[in-house]
């Protein structure tokens, strides 16, 4: 999209509810959806085409692909929302927030660009914390009860399933940095 003020991907959208949303408060910035499951994509690509949205587009592909959709320092910020927590140490290679796939990421992200990351699941999260600055992101926004005080910002399906049940919802923001000495 020409003129667009930023590049922002979310990867599995599922259903779309978060990118949408933020498609339509943002509508200066071009959103990208990844998703693996057609199903859930095609829900997401109707939510959109109701609303009318110029600025979304949805990719069927892997997160672990996204140097096949994206130039180096294309993207400025990617949303990895409640992400498949894959439980156990066997598994840990499979999270969205493993230092193989945050080094992934940092090849498409623009120069301080952000990864905003959002789980109901608080062992993937305190988990998580430690994983970002490995791979050289700053951590801001941290926050283990983001609707604590009630709702804020867009919510996916998921996190509005939580939030009416009450589950807290662990947020932050990691800004891509110089990668530290090893």
């Amino acid at each position: 999209m020409p003129g667009a003020c930023g590049l922002w991907v979310e990867l599995g959208c599922g259903k779309g509810r978060f990118t949408v949303g933020t498609a339509q408060a943002e509508s200066g910035a071009l959103m990208i959806a990844v998703e693996r499951v057609p199903d859930a994509m095609v829900i997401a690509a109707e939510r959109a085409r109701d609303q009318e949205l110029k600025n979304v587009f949805f990719i069927d592909a892997d997160a672990a692909d996204l140097e096949a959709y994206f130039a180096p320092e294309e993207v400025d910020r990617i949303y990895v929302n409640f992400c498949d927590p894959w439980p156990g140490a066997r598994y840990a290679k499979r999270r969205l927030t493993h230092p193989g796939f945050l080094l992934r990421y940092r090849k498409v992200l623009s120069p301080g660009g952000e990864i905003h990351f959002k789980t109901d699941n608080h062992d993937l999260f305190e988990w998580s914390l430690f994983q970002f600055p490995k791979a050289g992101f700053r951590l801001s926004e941290v926050t283990r009860d983001l609707h604590g005080n009630g709702a804020q910002g867009i919510m996916t399906d998921y996190e509005e399933k939580f939030y009416q049940l009450g589950t807290p919802i662990n947020r932050c923001v990691c800004t891509m940095e110089k990668l530290p000495e090893q």
